[in-house]
């Protein structure tokens, strides 16, 4: 832990028992780290599975914290998260109850076993940039670019805000 506040910015996706409600209760959940302040809560979007296309599709959404959780001590408690919620880890962009995933958080880029920031897919996954563009349209990914730009390379297809009055 350091003695100063910086920005992280954290990726939530859900496709599993009442994804719009495991998203929701993420940003609760969120809200409840130690040393750390939930701030920006994006749009949620309903998005197309990236790998397998026979599972259901996914709810997305982002997450602006303030911390001061060190990247290394933030993911592990993103993961734990994830664990106390019934995240199983069995298959890459399978279905998920919930995933949570460190986009990038302010600092020198890091690229450890178990830890990359920004996240590896950050630049061209537009069920990471369009939330992420919600809360934070003018973040720079250092090697990337800005989250607005990038997002409109990306472009929409798969991808709308979800009707939150609507059950599904």
């Amino acid at each position: 832990m350091t003695s100063f506040w910086r920005p992280a910015y954290v990726a939530i996706g859900s496709n599993l028992n009442h994804p719009q409600t495991r998203v929701l209760e993420a940003f609760e959940r969120l809200a409840t780290l130690p040393a750390t302040r939930s701030l920006l809560r994006s749009r949620l979007y309903k998005t197309q599975p990236m790998g397998r296309q026979d599972q259901p599709y996914f709810v997305n959404a982002a997450a602006g914290l303030l911390t001061q959780l060190m990247a290394r001590e933030l993911l592990e408690c993103l993961l734990g998260i994830e664990q106390a919620m019934g995240r199983q880890r069995q298959e890459r962009w399978g279905p998920r109850v919930i995933d949570l995933d460190l986009i990038w958080m302010l600092g020198e880029p890091i690229d450890e076993p178990g830890l990359t920031v920004p996240h590896p897919g950050v630049s061209t996954r537009n069920f990471v940039l369009y939330p992420l563009a919600d809360i934070a349209p003018t973040l720079a990914i250092p090697g990337h670019g800005n989250v607005l730009e990038l997002a409109r390379r990306a472009g929409d297809d798969g991808i709308s805000v979800l009707d939150t009055r609507a059950s599904w």
